[in-house]
């Protein structure tokens, strides 16, 4: 009789480990940024509007009112595409585009801890641009399983 080899746990562990976990970790990505700004950022935003409107910065010469309207775009609806993993990389564009603006221009001349919030957000974007939603979006849904 031939004796039957066993993982053990720290074998089996091991292994697991290396697997590729990245379609999880996109997920936690996309559910952990885009909750983030949806609720901390784009949210007060939207429901604030008529106070912000004629004092928000404004500091490519837009005029405050419509700088307030598309950072309320990338703020509030792009994170929520994001959240559900929706035309991802094309809804971190406008993202990307407002955390440059938020971290260089807004906070250009303020310290790092104030400038630091938009770059981490804007790293996190860059991620979700560069990687795309990952298995467990609407995206792979629609435009993976077809191929």
């Amino acid at each position: 009789m031939v004796p039957v080899y066993r993982k053990t746990t720290s074998e089996k562990f091991g292994a697991w480990l290396g697997r590729s976990h990245s379609d999880g970790a996109l997920l936690v990505l996309r559910l952990f940024v885009g909750f983030m700004m949806l609720l901390g950022h784009g949210g007060d935003k939207l429901l604030r509007f008529s106070e912000q409107v004629t004092h928000f910065p404004d500091p490519l010469g837009l005029g405050p009112g419509l700088s307030l309207v598309l950072v309320i775009f990338a703020e509030f609806f792009c994170s929520l595409a994001i959240v559900f993993g929706v035309l991802t990389r094309l809804a971190t564009i406008p993202l990307i585009v407002t955390m440059l603006v938020a971290g260089f221009f807004v906070h250009g001349g303020d310290t790092w801890a104030q400038q630091e919030v938009a770059v981490i957000y804007l790293i996190c974007y860059l991620v979700l641009f560069f990687a795309g939603s990952g298995r467990y979006s609407i995206d792979n849904k629609l435009f993976i399983e077809r191929r």
